[in-house]
């Protein structure tokens, strides 16, 4: 949500988006195959003590954000720092003790923000942060990811936003070309109590082509390219992961009278765990269509180039059993599932070719049983929803149709 230092935000951005895009997604799967840990903090420092460099870095300056927030980001230990009981704290004050300048003259507030940009960045898996968030009017607290610098080209995803006017609502929501700002995708999940009253686990699970996002432990909203509205997906590269408290800002609005100081956010752990292909690939499987029960299928099991794959009743045959390889290769009988004429506009026939390592031959098949062509990114789909025997195949717009949804067997 709140996108590096160019980002704009509009107020209550998610809320009227939620139940639709829910409605778009609710049918598919459950997410990725979940490995290793590949990173984590504990934050087990002694009371006082700085965040960890080797992991983090701070982000500093009170220039607005893109959002008019009123506080400007220090790096000290007064707004970030362990509090000795196993949790990272990173606190807003009023107060200016260095007599910083904000845009909008002399600042009010102080916080912190800190991020794994230039020390860890991981694309899909699970990312995960037990967090007590801070309350009160105007408290903004964050945990979130970003693509890179060129903001919103290269995605950001928001994990866990709170407005401390809303105190029970956790939002969860992603920006690109064409939903950025004000107009992001997302969701969101309204609890009983305060989110601030205790420690709540935030995360999402990502994989190719879907992100799912999480509040302890349970799922409330899922994406797949078919939700971003026609715009780009982008969220297939390394992103970094953000933790920050803002104050003020498009969205909350400003403290009043009823907003105490300090606030404190406080993370038990952050943790990310490798995301496996395991769950969706391997070996040789057959490729069922949800459509019709159908395999996809090397006519005749001549494995020649330019052969038009077809659908055909699953028979466990060589001609219907496809690997689907780290390298993006989806392979049988020798060969790879092509994109005719390296193709990338809808219509593109679907044929089998000799493995070249370009674009035209990388696929991946997501958790939610899109079958993707990463060049394109369009997914393979059944000509006409044909449900007979030699119905052709395609490259077309993914619409989350049966005739685009395949299931390993």
């Amino acid at each position: 949500m709140r996108r590096s230092r160019l980002l704009l935000t509009a107020a209550a951005m998610l809320v009227t988006l939620t139940s639709g895009l829910v409605a778009i997604t609710s049918d598919e799967p459950a997410a990725a195959a979940i490995g290793p840990v590949t990173w984590s903090d504990e934050f087990n420092g002694a009371a006082g003590t700085a965040v960890d460099g080797s992991k983090w870095r701070f982000d500093t300056g009170g220039g607005g954000w893109g959002n008019n927030e009123l506080q400007y980001y220090t790096s000290t230990t007064r707004n970030v720092s362990h509090d000795g009981q196993g949790h990272l704290a990173i606190t807003a004050r009023r107060e200016n003790p260095s007599n910083f300048q904000c845009h909008y003259g002399t600042c009010q507030y102080t916080s912190g923000r800190i991020l794994t940009a230039d020390r860890f960045t991981q694309a899909y898996g699970r990312f995960e942060a037990s967090i007590k968030i801070p309350r009160g009017q105007g408290i903004w607290p964050a945990f979130w990811m970003l693509g890179g610098g060129n903001w919103p080209n290269t995605g950001e995803i928001d994990i866990m936003e709170n407005v401390g006017s809303v105190p029970n609502t956790v939002h969860g929501t992603v920006h690109g070309p064409g939903y950025s700002g004000g107009s992001g995708i997302g969701g969101s999940r309204t609890i009983g109590a305060p989110l601030a009253d205790a420690f709540h686990s935030y995360r999402i699970d990502w994989s190719p082509n879907l992100i799912v996002w999480y509040l302890d432990g349970s799922e409330y909203f899922r994406l797949t390219p078919s939700g971003v509205r026609g715009n780009q997906w982008v969220f297939d590269h390394p992103f970094f992961m953000i933790l920050n408290v803002a104050v003020g800002g498009n969205w909350p609005g400003p403290p009043n009278a009823s907003t105490t100081f300090p606030q404190t956010m406080l993370i038990d752990y952050v943790r990310v765990s490798a995301w496996t292909n395991d769950g969706p690939g391997g070996g040789g499987n057959a490729l069922r269509s949800n459509l019709n029960g159908r395999c996809i299928d090397i006519p005749g099991a001549n494995p020649v180039d330019a052969a038009r794959l077809q659908m055909w009743d699953c028979n466990g045959t060589a001609a219907q059993q496809w690997s689907i390889n780290s390298d993006g290769t989806v392979r049988a009988m020798g060969k790879c599932m092509d994109a005719a004429a390296a193709g990338t506009a809808n219509g593109t026939p679907i044929q089998l070719y000799t493995c070249n390592g370009t674009g035209a031959q990388r696929f991946t098949l997501s958790p939610a049983g899109d079958l993707v062509n990463t060049a394109a990114n369009r997914c393979v789909d059944i000509v006409e929803r044909n449900t007979a025997n030699g119905a052709r195949l395609q490259l077309w717009d993914c619409s989350g149709g049966s005739n685009q949804k395949w299931t390993r067997a």
